[in-house]
């Protein structure tokens, strides 16, 4: 613990703006950016009842679904059984993996009209974690995203409503049929559920 506090005075020191500054500026850079996301969801979404066109609900689900790094969240549902299948199979299940949250991303469309108020940011320069609170018709909803900066952009790995967290129970779900079933099986299911989706 002593060699911790004096590892933060060192840094303190010798990097004053790096310690202080950067996180302060990323934690506004990530609050701007899910601002302006609700903004622009809020602004389609228009009025409760309103009516959508298909080309409007395609535009929503861009938006809702434009700051998510499918890669990594399907990193997290898969585990170790990323590492082991071709890339040929980690391209067609990153896509299978994104056309099912995407899809449900559009579900309850009520939670997009929620207030949403930030209880917490913490993080680094290149990592958040964020809770918020949805707030819609008196229910007070618990929303908290996982978020990492790669190549200058932020994006969300994994998010949670009622502190259920979306990659980690895809995880719990995939693992179950990958040690039951197999790899081959879990895809074949994927596939079968886009194509109804579609």
């Amino acid at each position: 613990m002593q060699n911790y506090r004096y590892i933060l005075l060192l840094l303190f020191f010798l990097f004053p703006n790096f310690v202080i500054a950067q996180p302060s500026q990323a934690t506004k850079d990530v609050r701007e950016l899910m601002e302006s996301r609700d903004l622009q969801i809020k602004q389609l979404l228009g009025a409760e009842g309103s009516e959508y066109s298909a080309a409007q609900r395609d535009e929503l689900k861009d938006i809702v679904n434009g700051i998510i790094d499918f890669t990594e969240m399907a990193k997290t549902a898969l585990e170790v059984t990323y590492d082991t299948i071709s890339v040929e199979d980690r391209t067609e299940f990153v896509q299978l993996f994104s056309s099912i949250i995407r899809d449900q991303s559009l579900a309850n469309l009520d939670i997009y009209r929620a207030s949403v108020s930030y209880e917490r940011i913490d993080g680094t320069v290149d990592s958040m974690y964020i809770e918020t609170l949805a707030e819609w018709d008196n229910i007070r909803t618990p929303v908290h995203y996982i978020m990492s900066k790669n190549s200058g952009e932020w994006r969300i790995e994994d998010m949670s409503i009622d502190d259920v967290f979306t990659a980690e129970s895809y995880n719990r779900q995939f693992q179950r049929i990958i040690r039951s079933r197999g790899f081959d099986y879990l895809m074949t299911t994927l596939r079968k559920r886009a194509e109804r989706n579609s």
